[in-house]
């Protein structure tokens, strides 16, 4: 079992990069993928730390992208930290999402919702790693919102009055610039792009023609029905089917590492057949 999707406080999640590796351990699982959003920062100390505990360990970020008038986030896997093309468009993204979080802040503000960008940024392990679900956690210590769901709902969601869009790539952009690094591009949680069957399965296809690897198949929060559908559109597009919990500690309460909701078990296959993409 593995587990190639999680987050630590180096973007959204409540735990260090080191902590994953200690909870993959105690799941049982032979290998863990760190990725956390537009950032490579948490690899060295995630990677030091599962070598301790004899787990496998996977770099990875995870990329929000433009895709058919909707999100789509990709899941890079193999880059490392350094030079490259893939790493220096992360520097852009960061560099971006700082001047979007102030923006955000401002437009609060003008809603009347005084958060201050100081009591954001103390949410957050610094402030390339800010994202709204630490907006999110102040507006719920303010009692502007009940949850961090809550919150999203009413003013960060997309199309809510709270919501500022930050740059984004394309698809086809990260993987290109993921391959042009060492790395291979996965789609993640494929039915967040809120298609019909008949439209994910020519997205799916569009984004395997473009240089994809693989697909998220095996997801946290998705159903045996799910799962069974996504791995039949991996097998007829040709991607990998790949999977993991999208955990991030207290931030989606419900989701373990290696476990998700306590069905998860991501094969081990899937990590072999995504390093056999990136030796094409």
């Amino acid at each position: 079992m593995i587990d190639l999707h999680s987050h630590s406080t180096c973007s959204d999640g409540s735990d260090r990069p080191e902590r994953i590796p200690e909870l993959a351990a105690a799941a049982g699982c032979t290998a863990v993928a760190l990725t956390d959003h537009d950032t490579l920062a948490g690899l060295s100390a995630a990677r030091a730390r599962a070598a301790e505990l004899g787990v496998g360990f996977v770099s990875g970020c995870e990329v929000a992208c433009a895709f058919r008038r909707a999100s789509a986030h990709v899941l890079v896997y193999f880059v490392e930290g350094g030079d490259g093309p893939f790493q220096d468009e992360l520097v852009r993204l960061r560099a971006d999402r700082v001047t979007r979080n102030r923006r955000l802040i401002a437009r609060l503000g003008e809603l009347g919702i005084p958060i201050t960008y100081d009591e954001v940024l103390a949410e957050a392990a610094s402030e390339e790693a800010v994202g709204r679900p630490h907006v999110a956690a102040v507006l719920v210590a303010s009692g502007v919102a009940n949850s961090i769901p809550d919150a999203f709902d009413r003013w960060l969601g997309d199309g809510r009055p709270g919501y500022v869009p930050k740059a984004r790539l394309t698809p086809g952009e990260v993987a290109t610039l993921a391959r042009a690094s060492g790395g291979v591009a996965v789609l993640a949680h494929p039915f967040t792009l809120g298609l019909g069957a008949t439209g994910l399965a020519e997205a799916v296809r569009e984004l395997a023609e473009s240089g994809f690897a693989g697909l998220e198949v095996f997801y946290g929060r998705y159903s045996p029905d799910q799962r069974a559908a996504l791995a039949t559109l991996a097998q007829r597009t040709g991607l990998v089917a790949t999977g993991g919990s999208d955990y991030h500690g207290t931030v989606k309460a419900d989701l373990a590492v290696g476990t998700g909701r306590g069905d998860l078990a991501v094969p081990g296959r899937a990590l072999d057949d995504l390093l056999a993409r990136r030796a094409r």
